[in-house]
């Protein structure tokens, strides 16, 4: 602040001595025209300037800025010429800022400004002056313009438009290499004086940067900066106004530079040698372990590839690079066998695949590394000599019979035995068999090439000392054709031949079929079994046979069906044949040979009786059967239909063991009155469940004597029912009403107890066995205590 204020005094003082602060004088002619100015500047000697033209122009007034006084800053004086003094005239100001901004005084002309102002916010201000006659009120003058120019002062200081600057530089760069230039602005006044004059330097950065004062460019100070040592800088600008000398003021802000990779580094391998192991069961494309070699740069600068150069492996082995972590995957390219080989020695290169040529010198940009692979031995599934075996064999072989034998080993080193066997899922029907110590297959049930003419089997070998470890084989059986089926008809034949045919007709053509399949093809001889006077046979030696009649004339009368045996034989070896038999019916023809009837039955009925009529005479009786039948039926249920069909009345043969049943009242079957007092046997009563046939006097069976036991009377019932053909059954009648004899153990039960207890003994329980010692205990052990007591 005491800078600020001191820069503001000399800049007034100099102003002063400079005659900044100016009067206009007006000067005019009588029609009011002006004609000239006088300038008086503050502490002149007043001269006056005469002007001949009307083409002038105002010069400016000038004010500074920022002034800090207490009272009104003056501006300047404007005077006219017809100004006489005696206050006749009067002042008027207008435009920017008049009446606010800047006064005028109406007498003296002298301009004021009225508050600080800041030529940053307005650089001039543009007025009007003219002056009028009071009284009148008419101008003397005509109405001219001028300028209100402000001078600056340094008052503000360089700013930046960012706080903080990102910017990056490759490493390696050479002095001077341009990183990033920066620019402050300065809101002075840049054409008067040094105010908006800026000079940069660097405060923070060095010795790793340097800025020109002029520009502001950034630029690398150090060569080789090595992204790999630091990467990132923090350097402070300064920009400071007056030329960057003492009083000037300044401002600053930060610059992050970031240095940028190249491909400065090769690629290094951190160990000479890497050593890996693998079983020998491994897959091919198994990853057996990873190789990388280090390098410092980063991103595209980082980049390698891997490959196999040398070694005893480069046909067993693949190298992988991967693409993400930079790393070389090996890889199993061919099946391993530690039988055969058990080390295998690689030499693996890395190299970067984007190279800078301006650094060529540091070395070549890839290393090398020697991967020593060990196989290890795996326990392996028995190997078979063959992927499949297919085997022929003729049909007629005997059981027993060696079809083939497939051979597995063990391909371990230490080779153990091998035991052979046949999957059951694959021969259902048992009909092979295999050695389980050599793998001979033979036969177990004689062969049918009609049936199967092939067999897929599946051989299992496993070792015998480990039978996880097990190996199929697929073994393909094809049955050969033996010609042991005879050649048959092809089809059914329904042959006849009409009573009007002639000798030598054809009536039928017939052809055969054999099963079997030989090399040649098919070739069938037709024959009859013995000479026959009605057909003959015509073989047509393409394997069919033409039927043929010998005489004229059939009658169905006289024969109505004949039997023709016929031959059959195949060409192979041994020759197969057969006898067919045709049925050939004699029928009734019409003039072309079409078949009308065969049947010799209908030339026995009378001529005038068709066949419909034959229909309707067998309907007629059909239905007169279904009438009697029906009738029989009716009468028969009509003997015996019951009144009541309601599930409460049946009752034969059911026996409920849950149900304690209503009591004595709980009883329609029988009359337990008649248990209670056989004397009281009423009359026989009619049967309610089914109609009475007829109606006749009830039997009246003999009263029991009074002596009669209960028992006997039952058995008498029963008696009487079964013989009674109209009486239900009753094989299952179970009465409760009778509990039979007495027991000699007597009743247990307290109901009939004396109304004491010393009325009861109950030593005799003692006497019963080991099963009432405890009874005897509680009753007969009480009477003890009693008495002790």
């Amino acid at each position: 602040m005491v800078t600020r204020k001191v820069l503001m005094l000399g800049l007034l003082w100099v102003c002063l001595l400079h005659s900044c602060l100016t009067a206009m004088v007006f000067t005019g002619t009588a029609d009011h025209q002006p004609r000239g100015f006088v300038a008086r500047g503050a502490g002149s000697d007043e001269k006056i300037l005469h002007r001949q033209k009307r083409g002038w122009m105002w010069n400016q007034f000038f004010l500074l800025e920022e002034y800090t006084g207490s009272d009104y800053q003056y501006v300047g004086k404007l005077h006219s010429d017809q100004d006489k003094g005696d206050g006749s005239l009067k002042y008027i100001l207008s435009g920017d800022g008049a009446g606010t901004l800047f006064i005028i005084d109406e007498r003296t002309g002298d301009i004021h400004a009225t508050r600080r102002i800041d030529r940053e916010e307005k650089a001039f201000y543009t007025l009007r002056a003219q002056a009028i006659n009071r009284r009148t009120l008419r101008p003397v003058e005509p109405e001219s313009e001028f300028v209100i120019k402000i001078h600056d002062i340094n008052d503000n200081e360089p700013t930046f438009p960012e706080e903080v600057y990102t910017a990056s530089v490759p490493e390696m760069s050479v002095v001077g290499t341009s990183v990033v230039q920066v620019t402050a602005t300065d809101a002075d006044d840049p054409s008067y004086g040094n105010s908006a004059r800026i000079i940069y330097s660097i405060l923070q950065g060095q010795p790793y940067f340097s800025v020109e004062p002029e520009t502001g460019i950034i630029r690398t100070a150090l060569p080789n900066m090595n992204r790999e040592n630091r990467e990132q800088y923090q350097v402070v600008i300064q920009a400071k106004d007056m030329g960057g000398q003492m009083g000037g003021l300044s401002g600053t802000t930060t610059v992050n530079i970031t240095l940028t990779d190249v491909n400065d580094n090769p690629p290094r391998f951190p160990q000479s040698s890497v050593h890996l192991r693998i079983p020998e069961s491994s897959p091919v494309g198994t990853a057996i372990g990873s190789i990388k070699a280090s390098d410092a740069d980063i991103g595209r600068n980082a980049e390698l590839e891997y490959r196999i150069i040398d070694g005893d492996g480069r046909d067993m082995f693949d190298v992988v690079t991967q693409k993400d972590t930079q790393e070389g995957i090996i890889t199993v390219r061919k099946p391993l066998d530690y039988e055969n080989r058990r080390l295998y020695t690689l030499k693996v290169e890395a190299e970067n695949l984007y190279v800078d040529p301006r650094f060529y010198y540091l070395g070549p940009f890839k290393d090398t590394t020697t991967v020593k692979i060990s196989v290890e031995d795996v326990d392996e599934p028995p190997v078979f000599s063959r992927s499949s075996y297919l085997f022929e064999i003729h049909e007629d072989i005997e059981v027993g019979t060696i079809i083939g034998t497939v051979m597995a080993r063990d391909p371990d080193s230490a080779a153990g035995p091998i035991r052979f066997s046949l999957d059951r899922h694959t021969d259902l029907d048992r009909i092979f068999n295999i050695h389980s110590g050599n793998g001979s297959i033979y036969t177990s049930k004689m062969l049918d090439r009609e049936a199967s003419q092939w067999h897929n089997l599946s051989v299992i070998a496993v070792e015998i000392n480990n039978p996880k470890e097990m190996a199929r084989v697929a073994v393909y059986v094809r049955i050969l054709d033996v010609n042991d089926n005879a050649p048959q008809f092809a089809v059914f034949y329904d042959t006849f031949v009409c009573e009007n045919a002639r000798a030598g007709q054809l009536i039928q053509t017939i052809s055969a079929v054999d099963k079997d399949d030989p090399l040649g093809g098919q070739k069938f001889f037709f024959s009859l079994a013995a000479v026959n006077p009605n057909f003959t046979v015509q073989d047509n030696e393409d394997n069919t046979a033409r039927i043929l009649t010998r005489r004229n004339g059939f009658s169905r009368h006289e024969i109505s069906t004949y039997l023709l045996p016929v031959v059959i034989s195949d060409n192979d070896y041994p020759i197969q044949s057969s006898t067919g038999t045709l049925t050939i019916r004699v029928c009734a023809c019409d003039s072309r040979g079409n078949m009308q009837s065969c049947n010799a039955e209908a030339l026995l009925l009378p001529a005038g009786l068709s066949t419909g009529a034959l229909i309707a005479i067998l309907l007629c009786i059909i239905i007169l059967l279904v009438i009697v039948v029906l009738f029989a039926a009716l009468k028969r249920q009509r003997k015996k239909e019951p009144l009541i069909l309601s599930k409460e009345d049946i009752r034969d043969n059911i026996v409920s063991y849950n149900d304690e049943g209503g009591g004595e009242e709980d009883t329609q079957a029988f009359d337990i009155g008649t248990l209670r007092n056989p004397a009281a046997i009423e009359d026989k009563k009619l049967r309610r469940d089914i109609i009475p046939e007829t109606l006749f006097i009830p039997r009246r069976t003999p009263s029991a004597p009074d002596n009669t036991d209960v028992r006997d009377f039952i058995n008498q019932r029963l008696k009487e029912h079964d013989n009674d053909p109209s009486a239900p059954p009753y094989d299952s009648l179970a009465t409760y009403a009778y509990e039979g004899n007495d027991s000699i153990a007597e009743s247990l039960s307290s109901l009939e107890s004396g109304t004491t207890e010393g009325d009861q003994n109950y030593d005799y329980l003692k006497e019963w066995g080991p099963r009432f010692n405890k009874l005897a205990e509680m009753y007969g052990g009480g009477e003890s205590d009693k008495d002790t007591s």
